[in-house]
């Protein structure tokens, strides 16, 4: 069986410890596990060493720089989504230059931000929370939501949304026919800002999208939910649009609200939450799961 000669986690990549012997067969040496995040690239180097192998999760970032100082390194394993090369924390092209492969994963995590997004919704919609909506107690039937980015985990949530009676519409760079033919409809970005209570982003990590000019077209008494990694939207202009409407909410998990949390969680109208919200008992077998498949494939 073919194996790397060393594999290290540079990070807590929040794997099930059950699949670390079934990722310790691929290796020649002990797998070496890091539990905190490097804070430069002489602290990443450090941790590479002579690895062939590497694992990480979203929250450190490898250049160029650095992948042209490790002429061992044969394969990343990345322990979050992938979706573009341009939103991963690994520079992919020098990766392919050198010869590296670079394998992420997609969707297991999906289910449970679904429920939190509805969950927040509805107690904010009842006042069950630090804030309610509006001054009387209401129903998600009836009320519109724009989604912003409707990939797998958008069209999970827009029909959980329909559901729950709600009027789904959405805004992609691409048109979704199969999903305009359940009833969701397609808006310009201006027009879903202006048109729903409730806007839901979901865009690959690190891709900011909602600006000044956006926030001017937000319609008042609306909620903004990110569950994105990172801010998808200028801090500025969001803090702003908060500020000229006082009757506006956010609701932010600790990825949406990434480096920013604790001056967000003081603010009045920002519900925020301290972890992940799609990472469960659940999300954490199968992102194991589908990081060993990448290994076996690729072996």
């Amino acid at each position: 069986m073919k194996k790397f000669k060393q594999i290290t986690l540079i990070e807590d990549c929040r794997l099930s410890p059950e699949i670390l012997p079934d990722l310790q067969q691929y290796a020649e040496k002990p797998v070496v596990m890091f539990q905190d995040s490097p804070v430069s690239d002489e602290e990443i180097l450090t941790r590479i060493g002579d690895s062939d192998a590497i694992f990480l999760s979203w929250k450190t970032k490898i250049n160029a720089s650095v992948l042209r100082q490790c002429p061992q390194l044969k394969y990343i394993g990345l322990c979050c989504s992938m979706y573009e090369n341009i939103s991963t924390n690994v520079d992919i092209e020098t990766a392919k230059e050198l010869g590296i492969t670079v394998k992420g994963v997609r969707d297991y995590g999906d289910e449970g931000t679904v429920e939190f997004i509805i969950s927040q919704l509805i107690s904010l919609f009842k006042g069950i929370g630090k804030a309610q909506w509006r001054s009387e107690s209401t129903e998600l039937t009836g009320k519109s939501l724009g989604i912003i980015g409707l990939g797998t985990l958008g069209q999970m949530v827009a029909k959980t949304a329909q559901f729950f009676g709600m009027k789904v519409y959405y805004y992609n760079r691409s048109r979704k026919s199969e999903c305009e033919n359940l009833g969701i409809q397609f808006l310009s970005l201006s027009e879903l800002l202006a048109t729903c209570d409730v806007i839901s982003v979901h865009l690959p990590k690190y891709t900011v999208l909602l600006n000044e000019e956006e926030f001017s077209f937000k319609k008042k008494n609306s909620i903004l939910i990110n569950t994105s990694v990172g801010l998808t939207f200028d801090k500025d202009a969001f803090l702003k649009w908060l500020q000229n409407d006082s009757t506006s909410f956010a609701i932010l998990d600790a990825d949406g609200a990434g480096t920013f949390y604790e001056e967000f969680n003081q603010h009045p109208q920002i519900i925020t939450y301290p972890f992940s919200a799609g990472f469960t008992a659940e999300a954490r077998r199968r992102l194991s799961e589908k990081v060993l498949k990448n290994v076996e494939e690729y072996l």
